[in-house]
């Protein structure tokens, strides 16, 4: 059968803010899962969308999938089980900087560690907006909250950061807006057999508006963020002048193109299939100013899952056990015979 985006929508009117960057993920996420389908050949009925609690986590309601709604912090291991007990289904969940590594810190980066066969869509607002402004792992040093008047004394998570600490096999990021590279990122996480992380760069226009603004505002975008593609030259600005390359202690830099005999042959090209994370920890961690905001696909490589290990090993198990049946179970170690 082929789907479209309707076939995704449940009809029930998202109950987010006006504005709400969520709209867009929402919107692109039910826009990608007819691709996706129709690539690797799935039904609906094997798309289960799984949350725990924020703004976010409401997406499931929004699903005409099978899904959970489920409990703070811990959509990570009930994903876990659901693809466990049914490696068929494609588990995709929906979580906040503030549900995901908060208070299921933990269970985030177990689940990247195990390489669990399930595809992340982390919304970061840097703030919590469900329970009214507070300041949350990914909120920025120095942010006045709710529960930092005078400004955090944190640092900040980079969540691309933790999924190459926790040997992470996938990793992307985008903003809200991106419509399209939402489409491209989701559609290659559900191709990815492994743990896939998508970061989504989300605004609140409540309680963090703006958080993105100096690199996501539409103006100002092609210049201070840059799109990663698999095997590509890594090009940016608005006019396709800028690219980065190597300097001569290994840093990524900003070059321009046709000045000091640069040219687009001799800047970086994207791999984001090379297990060497050198390259690409550069990348996650480049900020606007000093650098463009990298976007994309940056990290995408094969290591064998968890479930797959799960199922080889209780295969294993079976072939090798004496006990194929009940009765061979009943009679197996020490047995008598009561008279």
């Amino acid at each position: 059968m082929k789907y479209t985006a309707q076939d995704f929508k449940s009809g029930q009117e998202p109950r987010w803010c006006p504005g709400c960057g969520d709209h867009a993920v929402l919107a692109a996420f039910q826009r990608a899962l007819p691709a996706i389908c129709e690539d690797l050949g799935y039904t609906k009925e094997r798309i289960v969308v799984i949350s725990g609690i924020g703004c976010s986590s409401r997406l499931p309601y929004y699903m005409d999938t099978f899904g959970m709604h489920t409990i703070h912090g811990r959509a990570t291991p009930i994903s876990t089980g659901v693809k466990v007990a049914n490696p068929t289904l494609s588990v995709w969940q929906a979580c906040g900087d503030g549900d995901a590594l908060a208070i299921g810190g933990n269970h985030f980066i177990h689940a990247i560690r195990r390489n669990i066969d399930i595809n992340v869509i982390l919304f970061n607002n840097q703030i919590y907006g469900l329970t009214k402004g507070q300041y949350s792992p990914t909120s920025k040093l120095g942010q006045i909250t709710k529960t930092s008047p005078y400004g955090t004394v944190e640092s900040p998570f980079v969540p691309g950061a933790l999924v190459l600490g926790a040997r992470g096999t996938f990793f992307a990021r985008s903003l809200d807006s991106e419509m399209v590279l939402n489409q491209e990122v989701f559609i290659a996480a559900a191709k990815h057999d492994g743990c896939s992380i998508c970061e989504l760069l989300t605004n609140c226009v409540i309680f963090n508006d703006g958080a993105h603004m100096a690199f996501a505002d539409r103006e100002v975008r092609a210049d201070r963020t840059i799109v990663l593609r698999h095997g590509e030259p890594m090009v940016f600005g608005k006019n396709k002048d800028k690219g980065l390359m190597l300097d001569e202690n290994g840093k990524i830099k900003v070059v321009t193109i046709g000045e000091n005999g640069v040219t687009v042959d001799k800047l970086l090209v994207h791999d984001a299939h090379t297990e060497d994370t050198t390259i690409q920890a550069q990348l996650i961690n480049m900020k606007y100013p000093e650098m463009p905001v990298a976007l994309g696909v940056i990290r995408d490589v094969a290591e064998p899952t968890y479930d797959d290990r799960v199922r080889d090993q209780l295969a294993e198990v079976k072939e090798k056990s004496p006990i194929k049946c009940m009765d061979d179970l009943l009679n197996s170690g020490s047995t008598w015979t009561v008279e």
